[in-house]
């Protein structure tokens, strides 16, 4: 067995910018290295199941990282599904500025796109690659394609053709888009922006999946007289790049840099409502198409709570609520606290007041993008999310900023926790829960 250095190789790279980042030779450097570190490491062995088939794998080898199989190598890359909990906790990461530069989750996603460059993009993975398309399509028939969703036959064939397991819940899928919505009620949310200006990048999901949390976004901002534009054009491009399709990732990050450019350059927020999408607008764009423009976008970036805390800190925030969820379960979703700002979904929930009482629950759910959906991962996706179910309390309204997260829940638990920003939507009114918000005493 050689000796393994835990100094980077000549083959470190996590931009696909790089010449050789889809070098499968120096892409194999990089494993065997990165691999040598984790398992002396093991610091991550509770986290996805990526790092027990890694050390379950070269404890077989008597340690020797030289002797996985391309098979052994393949499933611990396939069960790597880019919670990016492993690089908050690892010691070695560039952010830390440690000399190993380790990454982890970017190096696996770097695999997968060698895998993609030498086998081709699977139908399953180019189409839940491209979440717009499919939007599209069932745009046409709505109905039908929920039902077809639902239908045991239906599913059966589709989990034998795209792989897609036939138990696991998939997104509704609207008639009418957030964005066609937004059109027709552009005028009644109109504002002068007295606390500020932002554009909503309410995401694929959101635009043809659960608009309902989008118009929540915009009643919740409204309120608070800040001034909405809307104009969804294409998904952040995750999915791509979480299926190694790293070319059509590239594509969307550049359109999507292009679009909103103007508006950051006039002074705009973007507030993006998934947590995923908002991590590869502040986080992963640099990296994919690098430039001083995808710098200048992240800069603007913000998750909605996070700016809503902002408004609170400034003394901005309306606080005058008229009813109280009570106790809440509050899930925090693993990408928001990728990027590191804070449990800001329950400290604005907190100024409902009341008898709002909130319970954190940190733990991933397994859903992870596309990951869950898949037939040789969904069982995984619900042994990994146990602790995360297990700590959302029936008895308390579920919520969490992510709506895959909520689905994942609902397969869980029976039932789909709200969005923060639901939650903010209904407790402003005074129907919107059961218990009312005692009166601001007199000053």
């Amino acid at each position: 067995m050689t000796r393994i250095k835990a100094t980077p190789t000549d083959g470190l790279s996590y931009s696909p910018l790089d010449a050789h980042y889809l070098d499968p030779e120096k892409l194999g450097k990089e494993l065997t290295r990165v691999f040598d570190i984790c398992h002396g490491c093991r610091l991550c062995f509770n986290l996805c199941p990526s790092f027990p088939a890694l050390f379950k794998a070269v404890d077989g080898y008597d340690g020797d990282v030289e002797q996985l199989t391309p098979a052994q190598t393949d499933h611990v890359v396939d069960t790597c599904y880019q919670c990016k909990l492993c690089y908050l906790k690892c010691p070695y990461t560039p952010d830390d500025g440690h000399e190993f530069r380790l990454d982890f989750p970017r190096l696996m996603a770097r695999a997968k796109a060698v895998r993609v460059k030498r086998r081709g993009l699977a139908l399953r993975e180019r189409l839940l690659g491209n979440p717009d398309l499919l939007g599209r399509l069932a745009r046409l028939t709505p109905r039908l394609a929920n039902l077809a969703n639902r239908l045991k036959p239906n599913r059966w064939l589709l989990e034998q053709v795209l792989g897609i397991h036939r138990h696991k819940l998939l997104p509704e899928f609207h008639g009418e888009t957030f964005q066609a919505w937004f059109e027709r009620n552009r005028e009644t949310y109109r504002s002068a922006g007295e606390h500020g200006r932002v554009f909503l990048f309410q995401t694929c999901f959101v635009n043809y999946n659960n608009p309902d949390v989008g118009k929540a976004a915009l009643e919740v901002l409204h309120r608070n007289r800040v001034d909405v534009q809307c104009d969804y054009r294409r998904c952040c491009g995750m999915p791509a790049l979480d299926g190694g399709d790293t070319a059509q990732a590239q594509r969307m990050a550049r359109a999507n840099i292009r679009q909103l450019l103007p508006y950051v350059r006039e002074g705009y927020k973007v507030l993006a409502i998934n947590p995923t999408c908002s991590l590869m607008l502040r986080k992963e764009y640099a990296d994919l198409v690098g430039g001083e423009e995808a710098k200048e976008l992240a800069a603007a970036v913000m998750d909605p709570s996070e700016f809503l805390h902002g408004l609170h800190q400034q003394g901005k925030l309306d606080t005058n609520f008229k009813s109280t969820p009570g106790a809440i379960s509050y899930h925090v979703p693993c990408h928001l606290r990728a990027q590191n700002i804070g449990f800001r979904s329950r400290d604005v929930m907190r100024r409902i007041g009341g008898e709002t009482e909130i319970e954190l629950v940190t733990e991933c759910c397994g859903h992870d993008g596309t990951w869950a959906m898949k037939r040789e991962f969904f069982p995984l996706s619900l042994e990994a999310g146990k602790k995360a179910f297990a700590g959302m309390k029936r008895e308390s309204l579920m919520t969490t900023d992510c709506p895959l997260a909520a689905i994942q829940f609902e397969q869980a638990t029976g039932v789909r926790p709200l969005h923060p920003l639901q939650v903010l939507a209904r407790a402003y009114r005074a129907d919107g829960f059961t218990n009312p918000v005692p009166p601001k005493a007199e000053s």
